[in-house]
């Protein structure tokens, strides 16, 4: 069984690191705004600070999402059935998300990681490696699974009861 515990753990952290993010980027946000605008000496680094932030923002926030099982869904089918023919039907949604998640974003995003540090690519500003920016892909996709493992224990627990 999953521990419960864990995940609650898990939830907090990366809660607290999507209020992190976001926090960093409205101030990110403001220095740009300030910058152009009010000292008429735009800074070089912001714009693409926010587009990197705006990434790990984005997948971290659809690990989370997917963790607390509210992503947008077409709701049609499931609302229709009750019981044992609803479980099995959430666990394969749950299943197919795990798939989803595996294939594309970690083994997708380790391919990715792996390519630009052996290619040596750096964003064009900053001169950071693309690959550190590209690990949140593998690493959001890792929460993912963790996640549909989490409810599929918790359906398949209801379905046995």
């Amino acid at each position: 069984m999953i521990n419960h515990s864990f995940k609650i753990r898990l939830d907090q952290v990366v809660s607290g690191s999507l209020v992190l993010l976001m926090a960093l980027m409205v101030l990110n946000v403001t220095w740009q705004v300030l910058s152009r605008y009010v000292f008429q000496n735009p800074s070089s680094f912001t714009d693409e600070l926010s587009r990197y932030m705006l990434v790990w923002l984005g997948m971290l926030g659809a690990a989370y999402v997917a963790g607390q099982d509210q992503h947008i869904a077409i709701d049609l089918l499931p609302n229709r059935l009750v019981g044992k023919s609803k479980m099995k039907l959430m666990i394969l949604v749950n299943v197919i998300v795990l798939f989803f998640a595996f294939s594309v974003m970690v083994l997708g995003g380790i391919n990715l990681v792996y390519i630009t540090f052996i290619l040596g690519q750096k964003s064009a500003t900053m001169q950071i490696p693309l690959a550190y920016i590209y690990t949140i892909l593998p690493v959001s996709g890792l929460l993912v699974i963790y996640y549909q493992i989490f409810q599929i224990s918790n359906h398949y627990r209801l379905y046995l009861s």
